[in-house]
């Protein structure tokens, strides 16, 4: 059964069509990528499903319940977490206690009674271990503001993480990041691998092939096609949406970054 399904969407801004009788299902547990040329319809769609904006027409259907009209906060405490355009990094605070903050938030502690998760020791510990998840144990009392640009991409994700999801949203995870701290991105969502469904979008193509179970390629708010990564290289109407005609996708270093995002 699949875990998110989403039938007929479709999005109209005036004469625009930003998703067009859209349907796709995410299967439970899977890296699933969606990649498109620049104006596909990409950033609408993660919209859609995150709650942020409201399809025209469709459903959404996630872990079979039709949640089409609830709120993105009723979404989140489904288990479907979007990361990085909606989550926020409290700055003044330490990794640990933004961290203890997204646990609070889960469980539903009022944020009124708010410590210091070291003055909480059950706190401390859950959010030390999600610190350690995302590679910043050694950083765990580091004030926010005082992370590298990878790292508080690290901390973001931490932070969606902490809510528990089922389904997670990335909206390209890795913008921004040099080689180093994409490396680090790249091996921090591959140990997501069986813990939880991820719908990605991403325009470094070697990072999509290595970590995506399967994708679908979008152009102009329809998917043209649904496979693994042999088979996303080598359909021909993806090859012509990026390449074209004339020439081949022999590997993920020939899809061109720019036409991805």
């Amino acid at each position: 059964m699949s875990l998110l399904q989403l039938q007929g969407m479709v999005k109209r801004y005036g004469g625009l069509v930003a998703t067009n009788d859209l349907s796709l299902d995410i299967w439970p547990n899977e890296i699933h990528a969606i990649i498109g040329p620049n104006g596909a319809g990409k950033t609408t769609l993660i919209h859609q499903i995150s709650g942020t904006i409201a399809p025209n027409q469709g459903k959404i259907i996630f872990d079979g319940v039709d949640i089409t009209s609830v709120s993105m906060h009723g979404r989140v405490a489904m288990g479907l977490a979007r990361s990085y355009q909606i989550t926020n990094i409290f700055q003044s605070l330490s990794v640990v206690d933004n961290l203890s903050l997204a646990i609070q938030a889960r469980t539903g502690s009022s944020m009124r009674f708010w410590r210091k998760a070291i003055d909480e020791h059950a706190l401390y510990v859950e959010a030390q271990t999600y610190a350690a998840q995302i590679g910043l144990a050694d950083k765990a009392q580091t004030q926010a503001s005082a992370l590298a640009h990878g790292e508080q991409r690290q901390l973001e994700l931490g932070l969606t993480l902490a809510t528990q999801p089922k389904l997670l949203l990335l909206d390209e995870p890795m913008a921004g990041t040099g080689h180093e701290e994409s490396g680090k991105m790249l091996e921090l969502i591959q140990t997501l691998r069986g813990k939880a469904a991820v719908i990605l979008i991403e325009h470094d193509m070697d990072a999509v092939f290595k970590l995506a179970d399967r994708i679908s390629v979008l152009v102009a708010g329809r998917i043209i096609a649904t496979g693994d990564a042999d088979y996303i290289r080598q359909h021909p109407e993806v090859k012509k949406a990026y390449l074209g005609d004339e020439v081949s996708v022999s590997d993920s270093s020939t899809i061109n970054a720019q036409d991805a995002a």
